[in-house]
């Protein structure tokens, strides 16, 4: 993964994000120090903010919530998600090139 945040293993993306538990909203902050900024409503309790994280992004790419898969970071702050074959993408990721 570079410092972008994200990377393609074909048709699935792989994504870098610090989460922001208890924030004021859900959102897409952006791109810093190599991650994406999230902020989600949920609290770090009992995998709610895990849950929650995985439903944002579904909604945000545009897939199922079984199409975000947690690879690394369950009881941390910065996570590694893959989200298969995304249909939107929001600011800060570029398609992949065709091979």
């Amino acid at each position: 993964m570079d410092a972008d945040g994200y990377c393609w293993d074909s048709a699935d993306l792989l994504l870098r994000v610090r989460v922001q538990p208890r924030a004021s909203r859900d959102g897409w902050v952006g791109l810093r120090d190599g991650r994406f900024r999230v902020g989600i409503t949920a609290p770090p309790v009992d995998g709610q903010a895990n849950a929650h994280l995985q439903a944002f992004l579904a909604e945000l790419f545009g897939v199922t919530k079984s199409q975000v898969t947690l690879l690394a970071g369950e009881t941390g702050r910065d996570k590694r998600l893959r989200i298969a074959a995304p249909k939107r993408l929001p600011p800060g990721i570029t398609p992949a090139a065709a091979p």
